[in-house]
């Protein structure tokens, strides 16, 4: 098999033999793959099923015969998803990365730009009234 499926591919074995279909109903994962038993799987098995489905068909999509699948690096999509930074498929800064961070909701409200242009206003004209008077 082409190295493009090989992460998801494993990604997806672990995920069934981790699951309740494997471990507690003593199923084999070929069994849980299939129709009456695919919807006990947890969300996550039925993502990387699907997911691995795109990946094999497009091994044979004539629209991709040029670059190919796209590698998912599987193990790196799920070291970020624990640690929260972001992550991106091509060249260049991570899409996500450098973002505010995470909010409680007790955060001061940002100030609007008019107050903050009324106050540069006052400041400059209440310098500009103590230079007067310090003049006289």
């Amino acid at each position: 098999m082409p190295s493009s499926c090989k992460d998801i591919r494993a990604a997806l074995a672990q995920c069934l033999q981790e699951s309740e279909c494997v471990m507690v109903q003593r199923h084999s994962a070929a069994e849980c793959l299939r129709e009456p038993l695919v919807h006990t799987l947890p969300l996550k098995c039925q993502q990387l099923k699907k997911g691995f489905g795109e990946c094999r068909r497009g091994m044979i999509d004539m629209r991709k015969r040029f670059r190919g699948n796209q590698p998912v690096a599987f193990r790196q999509l799920e070291q970020t998803e624990k640690t929260g930074e972001g992550y991106q498929l091509y060249a260049g800064k991570s899409a996500f990365a450098g973002t505010r961070g995470e909010t409680d909701g007790n955060e001061k409200a940002p100030q609007d730009w008019r107050e903050a242009e009324n106050e540069k206003y006052r400041a400059a004209a209440a310098r500009s009234t103590e230079d007067t008077s310090a003049k006289s």
